[in-house]
């Protein structure tokens, strides 16, 4: 008798003795046709058993972003149903179901979890349908795919798309990455090529295994890594090349940033998008490449100008332009190099780096609020909670100054979101007060 048998008898066994669950669970699967499924304190447990993966939308009727999540996760759900490893969705009035919500721990508006074989994850990736998608296949695949082959490796690169970076260890035992592999589970593909051709080997530019490659196919960008693998030298190869050689800055790059503690090379410039910014990215990728203890970043005034603006761009429009930020409100400029004319720019960063790090800066303070409205996009909803806390505290004493004589009165999180209210949402405010959008 195998395991497989014995699995299967304890399976009907526990049918015969809870026959209702089981039932649930074969109604649950046969309902997974891309339509977002509704649960509720009864039927909660029984869908979480049912599949393997599970995505649980924890709402509120009232919430503001809720509503504008919903139909994103209505336009994903067949998309996730019909993948190789289905990912079921539903959501949780959690507003009406506290008792769920308490159990786990949802104290903010909307909230995802991803049920791995029955085991909560929170989800803190984008919620635009496209990278939904993307990120929670991430999220479900094997910390470490095993490859056998010239056409698994190509079915893995094509599975994996391109927007996340891909690391493929050719000759190399799993067990040498797959902490790692945990660790940035969530911003890179890991995979091990157990077999593999010569001509593999021409494609992927290595020479000798055993060897750690990574591409990055929306930059055409690859690099080799050929040891040692240690801990210290392997992991410092992935942190630094989970981002391309010169990152363009946006929302999306700009919180990646958060997790790196390198300083940051930016480049300012017109237009990045033009024949001269292009030319220069190529150079700035040069100068990274040679510079890895750095990151070399670029944004075009004309692509996004607010963030331009809190490093000076309105003022000084002698672009482009090199500071060296430290991804919090400090930068430096480098004396005598703070811009770069046409001529030779390559030798110009080369003297801008070179002037840094002999210390001949000067530091300044980003400009105006905007810096931070961009980082809010970035930062964690307990920052979030505690700027609605000081704000409340100051409706709070403001009321009461203003008429120490009148009933106080509890403003919900309701009243913030929509401006209406009822008896029956108030007889909720006390709850209200620690109830938080993210």
């Amino acid at each position: 008798m195998n395991w497989l048998t014995i699995l299967c008898g304890l399976q009907l066994l526990f049918c015969i003795l809870k026959p209702g669950i089981c039932s649930a669970a074969d109604d649950f699967k046969s309902r997974l046709d891309g339509s977002v499924l509704e649960l509720d304190e009864s039927n909660f447990d029984s869908a979480i058993a049912s599949f393997d993966f599970i995505l649980v939308d924890f709402y509120a009727p009232w919430c503001g972003h809720c509503k504008r999540l919903a139909p994103q996760l209505d336009k994903v759900a067949p998309i996730l149903a019909g993948l190789k490893d289905p990912i079921a969705i539903a959501k949780v009035d959690a507003d009406k179901f506290a008792t769920l919500a308490r159990k786990y721990e949802i104290d903010g508006f909307p909230t995802l979890k991803l049920f791995i074989h029955g085991v909560p994850v929170d989800y803190g990736g984008p919620r635009k349908p496209d990278l939904l998608v993307l990120y929670l296949k991430k999220y479900v695949a094997p910390d470490v795919s095993i490859l056998g082959s010239d056409s698994a490796i190509s079915d893995f690169l094509e599975a994996a798309g391109t927007h996340f970076p891909l690391y493929i260890g050719f000759g190399l035992n799993e067990t040498v990455i797959s902490h790692l592999a945990i660790e940035y589970k969530k911003m890179a593909w890991f995979s091990v090529a157990k077999d593999f051709s010569e001509d593999a080997m021409v494609l992927y530019d290595f020479d000798k295994v055993p060897a750690l490659v990574v591409l990055h196919p929306n930059y055409n960008e690859q690099s080799v890594f050929y040891g040692p693998f240690e801990d210290e030298f392997l992991g410092d190869f992935i942190k630094q090349n989970l981002l391309p050689l010169a990152v363009p800055m946006n929302y999306e790059t700009l919180g990646q940033l958060r997790y790196d503690d390198r300083k940051i090379v930016l480049t300012i410039m017109e237009n990045e998008k033009g024949e001269k910014s292009q030319k220069l990215i190529k150079l700035l990728k040069a100068a990274a490449s040679a510079n890895r203890d750095l990151v070399f970043g670029y944004v075009g005034v004309k692509q996004w100008k607010e963030f331009a603006d809190t490093f000076g761009a309105s003022k000084n429009k002698n672009f482009p332009k090199l500071i060296i930020w430290n991804g919090d409100e400090e930068y430096f400029s480098v004396i005598g190099s703070e811009s770069l004319d046409d001529e030779d720019q390559g030798s110009q960063i080369s003297r801008f780096l070179e002037g840094y790090r002999e210390g001949r800066i000067e530091k300044k303070m980003i400009e105006g609020p905007s810096f931070m409205d961009h980082m809010k996009s970035t930062i964690g909803i307990g920052a979030v909670v505690i700027i609605v806390f000081l704000v409340a505290m100051l409706m709070l004493i403001r009321s009461i100054s203003k008429d120490d004589d009148e009933p106080r009165r509890a403003s919900t999180r309701r009243d913030i979101d929509h401006g209406d209210s009822s008896d029956a949402e108030s007889s909720d405010s006390e709850n209200g007060a620690r109830k938080k959008e993210d």
